[in-house]
């Protein structure tokens, strides 16, 4: 892949995932949240099972290890979305985004008991520790106002995203052999059935669905371009630059959100919590420095 190429599906991916976090944000005043994570579940699952299933044999689970795997992204990896879908009805897109930054420092923490290649050690601690300093400023808990729906929503989309990387982090201790697509697709089957079972006990129905053109559009673009679309485009980029460079979208992510939230949706956030923003980038660097200035060695020894 060219370089020009490369930096242009690093540019898309950032700006897709960017504009989740508001599209999620509209389409909660049309559908309840869980029903609203179900349908992009379905949808989504449908069209990468239709793809696998036109372009591979291995479309299906074959071995313990893919069950496995298929369960840890079915109940955790996308169910766990479903708790930020009901997260940001409380929130802003924008601190959405942000708070979901937090998710590679989380993976590493989560990844340190579970897979025994990854290891924490020495200046990896300090960058932890900094960047759940950034997340307790931008949820900023408050004791004396603990039902307060802004914290709330806060502190349970924090919860999501911890439930999502603890799937994504079991989805790789699996060691499925089983493609990117297929397995995804079966996850979305499963995880769409655990949002329609919440939906349920929690009591939302289908009559308080509101079937706008721009309800219709909305699920349609998450489920498309970012459910099944993103998802493969961002496994593309991996693949190219690495899980180091790749994880630079979810920094840049919350800028595209902040600001479609801020033109389009009015949104304003406070001061505090873009400094917590950026402790948790200063975190996430700490904690991939070793990387980092790997990379920055590679790069100065081209032009020598």
């Amino acid at each position: 892949m060219s370089r020009n190429r490369t930096v242009g599906l690093f540019l898309l991916v950032t700006l897709l995932f960017g504009t989740a976090f508001p599209a999620v944000k509209t389409g909660l005043s049309f559908i309840p949240p869980l029903l609203f994570a179900a349908a992009r579940s379905y949808l989504a699952a449908a069209l990468l099972l239709i793809y696998v299933g036109a372009t591979t044999e291995y479309w299906y689970p074959r071995s313990r290890r893919d069950v496995t795997a298929v369960l840890a992204g079915g109940l955790f990896l996308v169910g766990g979305t479903g708790i930020g879908f009901v997260a940001q009805q409380f929130i802003a897109a924008g601190v959405a985004a942000i708070i979901f930054s937090l998710a590679p420092i989380i993976t590493a923490v989560l990844a340190w008991p579970l897979l025994p290649a990854e290891r924490l050690g020495g200046r990896d601690y300090a960058g932890v520790f900094l960047g759940f300093v950034g997340i307790a400023i931008v949820i900023r808990p408050d004791p004396t106002s603990l039902l307060d729906p802004e914290l709330v929503g806060k502190m349970l989309f924090f919860v999501g995203v911890i439930v999502v990387e603890l799937g994504a982090v079991l989805v790789r201790r699996s060691q499925t052999a089983m493609p990117i697509p297929a397995l995804t697709g079966w996850a979305m089957v499963l995880g769409g059935t655990v949002h329609i079972g919440f939906a349920i006990a929690t009591g939302e129905s289908i009559t308080s669905v509101q079937l706008t053109p721009l309800a219709v559009m909305i699920v349609i673009y998450l489920s498309v371009f970012i459910g099944a679309f993103g998802l493969v485009m961002y496994l593309a980029l991996m693949g190219e630059v690495g899980p180091l460079k790749a994880n630079m979208t979810t920094y840049l992510t919350p800028i595209i959100a902040l600001a479609i939230g801020w033109i389009l949706l009015g949104e304003r956030i406070q001061s505090p919590t873009l400094v917590g923003f950026g402790v948790i980038v200063a975190g996430f660097a700490l904690l991939e420095s070793r990387e980092i200035s790997a990379d920055l060695v590679k790069y100065r020894s081209l032009f020598r």
